[in-house]
């Protein structure tokens, strides 16, 4: 295959922290690869080096195979607020927005050369499709009010706008950050079928295993410092990388054998050093240098104590609520149960958020009533993410909580303590929220959440912005925990980790209970989408077989003469009309018609459009007879 993209020596540093240094690499036409490292660590800034909206800090090369076209997904998505939706995609498709914009203003003018010249142009850069194309990739991406203001869009609405700006470009490399987040389960399997189907060359970070598993056929994980690279899915990187750890250490290991001996050697007779071998000397500091290698994973530990939970937690009574016309929920009753694991699933907008702010009580409904147990505490991690003040560090974030908090043991540990758990360690300790990753803020907002102690976690798609390996701890830690969870979120492997049993909504304040899995869902929907296929397929074979039964009827009357001889007229001019159409439209993209012309021969397709369509309706109805 050939190489699309090749990668020498690029580095990045932000103050005296390494993210990578003089890393290097090779992505071939075809390849999908997925990037997986921890947050804070430089996935993000090595996507905008490749993206051009970043540089390498000392020198490094990036060569692209010539004149392919690169499309760069970033998780930060500024568009214009004033626009509408169709033309702010429409705006940014380059020079074929351009050439279409010179087109409708030459028609304004009325100059006949101009007009030509704008038509060639149209014609060059396929012009005439792109609106119908733009409808098209917008609508798979259910954005159907092509003339909603941007400033009105829902982040999820955003992105999936972002999404189709994306493929509309046509690029042959793609590079996406995150591009699952904020995007509902029913988008995220449209992308990622089509990007199964596509031809591309992809580059991405995710955290949405099957997403990864299901597009991507080689990992890159950058590690240290360093990038190595796996082919295979998300089990076999699993595999891998703990088989390269395993030989690390073991050379490791042996490195420091060496090393017990060389210091024997270094240290007899130092008077008599200077007549010792330069080149063993040397030897013997890179031998120390390897054998200083410290494979220690710092790993997030979440270890905080659940508060007592009594037989009563929340029960809802004929729960309604709307928002002018829009149902939100209609009559929703339901007890939870202590140790309960519930998922929450449905397109964007239908109300899950609008849910969970009603069993937190930041939301009242119109109708029915909701009680909660007197030992309810509520841990709610919304989607919106961490509130602060500009300024404030790490440290005052957490002590403006609590001092201590409590572990699961049952000891108090420090705020630092608790804070170095969840990889922030004492040197991060005073910096500032806002010069965080995405992913670092994410993380410091569920420290903050769950060093309350809550007995029923209500979590708002927790896993946006978190890495794989803060998710399996998180995952490890619900699985265990002893309390109620509540859980949004459009990451279908999380969930079939983390609950029991799916609240499916749906448009109208509907509420369906699923017992079991995500998966199991999908499978169960799947089925249902086959069987009313299978029976649709039936209906048409048996409406098929009683159709000849229906045209031998013997009371079915013969053609007149009057009528046979019209069918007959109408078998002659319907083709006569539409080649007559057919090569009105060639001319009209010819570039040889004059204003009055074009005028002309597009009000004439206009007419014949009607005339083809009345004659085969009356061309039906004698055929029929």
């Amino acid at each position: 295959m050939a190489s699309f993209l090749q990668v020498e020596n690029i580095s990045k540093s932000y103050g005296d922290k390494t993210l990578f240094r003089n890393i290097s690499f090779n992505i071939n036409e075809g390849d999908k690869i997925a990037l997986i490292a921890p947050n804070g660590t430089g996935k993000s800034s090595l996507l905008k080096i490749l993206a051009g909206v970043d540089s390498s800090d000392r020198g490094g090369e990036i060569k692209f195979m010539k004149d392919i076209k690169v499309a760069f997904l970033d998780q930060i998505i500024d568009f214009n607020p004033q626009n509408t939706l169709f033309d702010e995609v429409y705006s940014r498709l380059g020079s074929t927005y351009n050439v279409i914009r010179s087109y409708e203003q030459a028609i304004a003018s009325g100059d006949e050369k101009r007009i030509e010249r704008a038509m060639a142009a149209m014609d060059a850069a396929d012009g005439w499709s792109v609106e119908q194309r733009i409808k098209q990739v917008l609508t798979s991406m259910k954005l159907t009010r092509l003339d909603q203001p941007m400033g009105e869009l829902s982040g999820g609405e955003a992105k999936r706008a972002a999404i189709a700006l994306m493929l509309l470009q046509q690029a042959d490399f793609l590079v996406m950050d995150e591009p699952t987040n904020h995007l509902d389960i029913d988008v995220i399997e449209y992308l990622e079928s089509y990007l199964q189907k596509s031809r591309c060359t992809l580059l991405m970070v995710t955290h949405d295993r099957y997403f990864l598993d299901n597009v991507c056929n080689t990992i890159f994980e950058l590690d240290r410092g360093e990038l190595f690279t796996y082919r295979g899915n998300y089990a076999e990187f699993l595999e891998k990388r703990e088989e390269r750890y395993t030989n690390m250490q073991a050379n490791i290991d042996k490195a420091r054998n060496l090393l017990r001996r060389e210091l024997e050697w270094i240290r007899a007779t130092p008077q008599a050093r200077t007549g010792k071998a330069r080149y063993r000397v040397n030897a013997f500091y890179d031998l120390k240098d390897r054998a200083s290698v410290s494979l220690a994973r710092k790993d997030l530990t979440i270890d905080v104590a659940t508060s007592r939970l009594g037989g009563k937690i929340i029960d809802c009574y004929d729960l309604s609520l709307s928002f002018g016309e829009r149902v939100m929920l209609d009559g929703f009753s339901y007890k939870f149960s202590r140790y309960e694991r519930v998922g929450i699933v449905g397109k964007n907008g239908v109300g899950k958020s609008t849910f969970l702010n009603l069993m937190t009580g930041n939301l009242l409904a119109d109708s029915g009533r909701i009680e909660r147990g007197e030992t309810l505490r509520i841990g709610y991690y919304r989607q919106s993410g961490i509130n602060f003040k500009p300024g404030q560090t790490v440290l005052e974030i957490v002590q403006d909580i609590a001092e201590t908090v409590e572990a699961a043991d049952g000891h108090s540990v420090s705020a630092t303590t608790f804070l170095n758990r969840f990889l922030f360690p004492n040197e991060s300790l005073n910096k500032r929220v806002e010069i965080l990753s995405g992913g670092e803020q994410r993380r410091l907002y569920l420290l903050t959440v769950l060093m309350r102690n809550p007995n029923f976690l209500i979590l708002d798609e927790p896993t946006n912005d978190l890495d794989i390996l803060t998710l399996n701890v998180l995952e490890e830690y619900l699985q265990s925990f002893k309390g109620c969870l509540l859980i949004v979120s459009h990451d279908r492997y999380f969930l079939d980790k983390t609950v029991d049993h799916l609240f499916i909504f749906r448009e109208g304040g509907r509420v369906k209970d699923f017992v079991g899995q995500y998966s199991e869902y999908r499978e169960y929907i799947r089925e249902q989408e086959a069987e009313e296929a299978r029976q649709a397929k039936i209906a048409a074979e048996k409406a098929q077989k009683s159709k000849p039964q229906a045209v031998t009827t013997p009371s079915r009357r013969k053609l007149s003469y009057k009528e046979q001889r019209e069918l007959e007229q109408l078998e002659q001019e319907i083709p006569q009309l539409e080649q007559e159409r057919k090569s009105l439209e060639e001319s009209l993209s010819s570039g040889t018609l004059t204003h009055e012309e074009l005028t002309a021969a597009a009000a004439r397709i206009g007419e014949l459009i009607d005339m083809i369509g009345e004659k085969e309706m009356r061309w039906l109805e004698l055929s029929e007879i």
